[in-house]
Formats: structure tokens, sequence, C-alpha cells
């Protein structure tokens, strides 16, 4: 989604910190068989995500030990401010997973520790990106037999979907939709026709004009970047399209939410 911010702390006085504080509660969101085997061993490679879209995607190339930083419940994840808590889970990793526009990143790396490998992802729900970012990480756990098995369920899933939502057409015709920029994968899976973008930018008046003036039947929006309403008085419907998985780190369930949504809304017009 949008680009980096950056804050940086040195190492040694955040450490400090972190001992003061070791009795308060852990935040986010951990997979449920994440912890251990039968046998009380670690089940693979601790990883630490910042935000529940890393994690998903780490889950999804095959990852059992997971945790997310941050809630999945706070919809605007770069606005979240990290607990001392998270820094330690950061410190106790072997791999970390975030994104460059999470102003938090600078604070992420400080906090790394040694052992740990630090992996950029660049989030896009578009399948290339995503079975990209799997691939990417089930090479890095060693696990690409689970991970080339989820990109396979995605690729059919998305089939399925799209050929859902298109049944669903208006009229049997694609509609025209105006679309936020990271909600483009959205559009694609209707096969729906986009006459125009806007965002991640604040959009000028003359941009919403223009955009108006295109009569969209639908505006996909991003619901973890809203602002409201984007085109008031134009008669197009908005539909909210969420970009994060939700605590059940299914990525797939993102795809599965936003069919349904445009596939109710397009029969309903």
């Amino acid at each position: 989604m949008a680009r980096a911010r950056v804050l940086v702390r040195p190492l040694t006085a955040l450490s400090a910190g972190l001992l003061l504080v070791s009795g308060c509660g852990a935040s986010g969101t951990s997979s449920k068989d994440a912890s251990a085997d039968s046998s009380g061993k670690s089940s693979g490679p601790v990883v630490v995500a910042t935000t529940s879209w890393e994690a998903a995607l780490a889950r999804a190339a095959g990852a059992k030990n997971v945790k997310s930083l941050v809630p999945a419940s706070i919809r605007h994840a770069p606005d979240y401010d990290l607990k001392p808590t998270d820094l330690t889970a950061v410190a106790g990793a072997d791999y970390v997973l975030y994104a460059s526009f999470e102003p938090f990143a600078g604070r992420i790396k400080e906090a790394a520790g040694s052992k740990a490998k630090m992996i950029e992802l660049d989030l896009d729900n578009a399948p290339a990106k995503t079975t990209a970012n799997v691939t990417r990480l089930g090479k890095a756990f060693g696990t690409q037999q689970a991970a080339a098995k989820w990109n396979a369920a995605l690729t059919g899933q998305w089939k399925s979907l799209s050929h859902q939502v298109k049944a669903a057409w208006p009229g049997g015709r694609p509609p025209a939709v105006a679309s936020q920029a990271f909600t483009r994968w959205a559009a694609d899976l209707a096969g729906a026709r986009v006459v125009g973008t806007y965002g991640p930018e604040a959009v000028t008046p003359a941009q919403l004009s223009a955009l108006s003036g295109k009569k969209p039947k639908f505006v996909l929006d991003n619901e973890n970047m809203s602002t409201g309403t984007v085109l008031p008085g134009s008669g197009a419907e908005q539909l909210n399209i969420v970009n994060y998985p939700g605590a059940d780190l299914d990525l797939l369930g993102v795809y599965r939410k936003a069919a349904q949504q445009m596939k109710k809304a397009f029969a309903a017009s």
C-alpha cells in the first residue's frame, strides 16, 4: 500500500526498556497450531509478521509458528503503535516480515535479533504478487511443497470465484467501476470494466469530478484506507473491499469475501 516512513532507535536503549515491561501481555495474533509439536519441540522457524497480511502469507507458505504484531481488528495497520512486548517478540524471531510502507519498519529492524532474517514483502492481493510472495517465503522457510500446494489452491479458487461473480454481471455485461489503487485486484476478479482509479494519495475535488463524469456503476473502495463515501451524489454504489485477513490468517477468505460482496451487489442492480 503506501510507501515508507522509518524511525530508528538504538538497540541498546530499546533492550533495556523491554526488560522493564516483561510482565505486560502480548498483543497481536498467533497461529493456533504455532508453538510446538507433541514432543514440545519447536514446530519450525519462529516467524513474526507486522500485520495479519504478512502473517497470512507466511501461513500460506507453510510456516506454523507465526505471530502477527498488529491485531487484526485494527482497520488501518500503519496507525498501530508498537508495544514493547511486540519488539520483544521481534527480538526472538527467526524471520521478521514487514512492508516498507509501514511507519514502524525502522523500529522492527532495530529490534530484530542477530539471528533474524528480515524479509520485506510487496503487499498486493493480485494473484501474481500473492503467489510470488508465497513462493519466496516457502523457499526461505524450506516449505516449498506447502507453498506450491497453497498457490495451486489460490489459482483454483480465483477461477471459481471469478466465474461466479461474472455470472452475476448486471444485464450480462461487465459493470463499469472506479477502483482504489489497492483494490484493483477485486476489479480484475470481477472482470469489471475499470473506468478510473484513485488513491492512495488524497483525491482532489477535480479528480473526483472527473471520476464521476465517467459514470461508474460501482466504486471499489479500500476498507483499510477508506475516508468515507468516494463519489457522493454520483449514484455509484460503493463496496468496501478488505485487503487484510482476519485473526484466522486465512488469505483465501479475503478473496471469498470480496467475491461475495460483488456478486451480491451486481445481482441486485
